[in-house]
């Protein structure tokens, strides 16, 4: 079948296969929001960096190793991959110096996503037809890291916080639970692992739940961030990694790849779910597959032709098209010699029926982003779709001379992504994991928003009444980053309008302590009040339930004239500090492993306090990352304590002074001072808690 006699389907009429992208984030080497992204993607931008020796020993690079002439100084680097703003999600100092790097990011693009979406990121999305609570399935991977490494072979940092907490903190098996965990998401929770092709097998799971009904709403991608340091690598002979830093996919040049980091996110949901609930549809996924080589290759990390060629076609026949509907395919383009005509000879037989399809890979740009690999392909081929332009593949200067014979072809140029007459534009997206786990997915444009009915409030730049326009944010500087961005927003030639601005600010937004809002009747009139608020300025109206809203409470906004619908606004601007990754375990491990040595009284300890419940409070204060002995007036769980916590300290109390402590006094609603009172008690008495051995020895166990 040509590609002029595939018919066109109407998505509304699929509604039972079909998977909308709603929302999505990610951030890439030289891109800190997909905006950026886009925009080093259209302008044929190579984002891999090229450091001096100067900037990788100030880093940590060995001098020894730069000394190697094999050593390559470029990197796929993500910056300020250190920075998280911990008390958002509920972690403590401690425990977010622990926290692994890729933790840490990809809580934050989950987060970002779900605003995409115009969903609060603590309140997901459910079904509208849906019985019950919502379902939101998590669905992630990630990368082997330097930082989990580290802590992983630190005695002294598993002394420090327990064994199992450097765990839980650190090991990629529970990046997803960690996401459903602090965004409060009841759905399937998994963490994916395939090699490279991790974060596409992660959308195929997302997509296979929702099919199934498993969930409602999920979240898919990946994150790598091997290191937050400046880092090169050696290039071996034969092996793998560029000789020259810079990646050439499909070039006859090509020899090898750059290391690369990223991560994205994107929010599906089943397309019949979010038209109905006027979801910002970014994207449809018409069918996805998975396959593996099996044994039928020249080795284990060797690729193979056939099963690449059959997650293609099985994909598109899962979409009820032939592959020939193809316009572009972003291939998996590793840039190595065998890896690159390996994949083209399979994409090549998967859409022998079609011609000129176009053909790249964004690790030109960005360097091979291993787990996120996927993520970020599928991310740019969104991009793509939704500005009906094709990005091109970089440092190509020598197209591959198998490309001649083949129904594909290298875009190298920025160019228009043609409509058809019958079809929608429609690309396919490949990844494909060392080991054999290869994935194909099947994209279509989005489907043209339907002209909301009723008033003028939707189809002008005027709101029939002036709106009140609510922000938060947890600090003064990101509530004016807020307003500006916001601002920045209205004033862009496809601005939403204000009413459906208004709305998802009220509904689609978390609710912080740091409040502010504007009250107007237009966008120009909304963004130029907006600035103002940015620059330190009040200039708005008054209103009572705004002023209620100042004050902290907790309004119930007014239904909005006509309908409304969920737009996408600028995400939370996150502002966390650096909590680096390795380097900064040290210094605690250090610490750990000195030997208990009294220090001098705490000012604020009473002068009767005797030498134990002056170390029993030190020990408190350690493990619940507390400022000082002021702050023993909280109870356990006000100072942020949790079971395993409690757990840690049970056994420190046990091992280093022979005290047996009940876990239930943990949960006693008494200050942490009267709880290490009761402590040194349990000393002198002698009690004991038959029953903690049993529960220690079970942790240790799982650890």
């Amino acid at each position: 079948m040509t590609t002029e006699e595939v018919p066109m389907q109407d998505p509304a009429q699929d509604l039972e296969s079909a998977v909308a992208v709603v929302g999505m984030s990610g951030r890439f080497p030289g891109a800190r929001d997909l905006e950026s992204y886009w925009a080093n993607l259209r302008d044929g931008v190579c984002s891999l960096s090229t450091f001096t020796e100067k900037e990788l020993l100030a880093d940590g690079t060995d001098a020894a190793e730069l000394g190697n002439p094999a050593y390559v100084y470029a990197q796929g680097r993500l910056t300020d991959a250190d920075r998280f703003e911990a008390d958002l999600f509920g972690f403590s100092r401690t425990e977010a110096a622990a926290l692994d790097p890729q933790h840490r990011v990809l809580l934050e693009t989950a987060w970002s996503a779900l605003e995409d979406a115009g969903y609060a990121p603590l309140t997901a999305p459910s079904a509208a037809a849906a019985a019950g609570p919502p379902r939101t399935g998590v669905y992630v991977g990630g990368s082997p890291t330097e930082h989990a490494l580290a802590a992983g072979t630190d005695p002294a940092l598993a002394a420090s916080i327990g064994a199992l907490q450097v765990r839980i903190l650190t090991d990629r098996e529970f990046l997803a639970p960690w996401i459903s965990y602090r965004l409060g998401l009841e759905g399937p929770s998994m963490t994916v692992q395939t090699a490279c092709s991790t974060s596409l097998t992660a959308v195929h799971l997302a997509v296979q739940a929702l099919l199934l009904g498993e969930c409602d709403t999920a979240l898919a991608g990946g994150v790598a961030i091997g290191s937050v340091r400046k880092q090169g690598y050696v290039h071996y002979q034969g092996g793998i990694f560029s000789p020259d830093g810079r990646c050439r996919p499909f070039d006859e040049k090509a020899a090898g790849t750059v290391p690369g980091s990223g991560v994205g996110v994107l929010v599906l949901r089943r397309l019949q779910d979010a038209l109905a609930d006027g979801d910002p549809v970014r994207a449809v996924i018409r069918g996805t597959a998975v396959t593996n080589d099996g044994s039928g290759k020249v080795g284990f990390t060797a690729p193979g032709v056939d099963q690449q060629s059959a997650a293609i076609t099985e994909a598109w026949a899962a979409a009820g098209l032939e592959p020939s509907a193809a316009q572009y395919v972003e291939a998996h383009g590793t840039g190595t010699e065998l890896g690159d005509r390996i994949e083209l000879e399979a994409a090549s037989a998967a859409f022998a029926g079609g011609a000129g399809i176009g053909l790249g890979s964004v690790k030109s740009n960005i360097g091979h982003a291993d787990a996120a690999a996927g993520a970020a392909a599928l991310i740019k081929t969104i991009l793509m779709l939704e500005h009906a332009t094709l990005a091109p593949t970089v440092d190509v200067t020598s197209p591959l001379a198998a490309l001649r014979d083949s129904p594909l072809r290298l875009v190298t140029e920025a160019e228009e992504w043609p409509s058809r007459a019958g079809l929608p534009r429609l690309a396919g997206v490949t990844s494909v994991g060392i080991g054999g786990t290869n994935v194909h997915v099947v994209v279509q444009e989005a489907p043209e928003r339907p002209s909301q009915a009723g008033t003028a409030t939707h189809s002008t730049d005027t709101a029939a009444n002036p709106l009140v326009l609510p922000l938060s944010a947890r600090t003064e500087p990101q509530l004016a980053a807020v307003a500006d961005r916001l601002a920045t927003r209205l004033r862009e030639a496809d601005a939403p309008s204000l009413a459906d601005v208004a709305h998802t600010l009220r509904t689609g937004r978390v609710r912080m302590p740091v409040r502010a809002y504007v009250v107007a009747g237009t966008r120009g009139e909304a963004a130029d009040r907006l600035t103002a608020l940015a620059g330190g300025r009040r200039d708005t109206p008054t209103d009572p339930l705004g002023e209620a809203w100042l004050r902290g409470e907790e309004v119930t906004w007014p239904a909005l004239d006509g309908e409304v619908r969920r737009v996408r606004l600028p995400a939370y601007p996150f502002a966390g500090e650096s909590y680096g990754a390795l380097t900064l375990l040290r210094p605690t491990a250090q610490a750990a492993q000195e030997p208990q040595v009294a220090a001098a009284p705490d000012a604020a300890a009473p002068a009767a306090e005797t030498e134990l419940e002056r170390r029993v409070s030190e020990l408190v204060i350690e493990a619940l990352d507390l400022n000082s002995a002021a702050d023993l007036a909280q109870t356990y769980f006000e100072a942020g304590g949790d079971s395993l916590t409690a757990v840690h300290l049970a056994g420190r109390l046990r091992d280093e002074w022979g005290i047996d402590v009940p876990i239930q006094l943990f949960l006693e609603p008494i200050t942490l001072k009267d709880m290490t009172v009761s402590i040194c008690e349990l000393k002198q008495n002698g009690d004991a808690d038959g029953a903690l051995d049993a529960l220690l020895s079970e942790f240790e166990a799982e650890s």
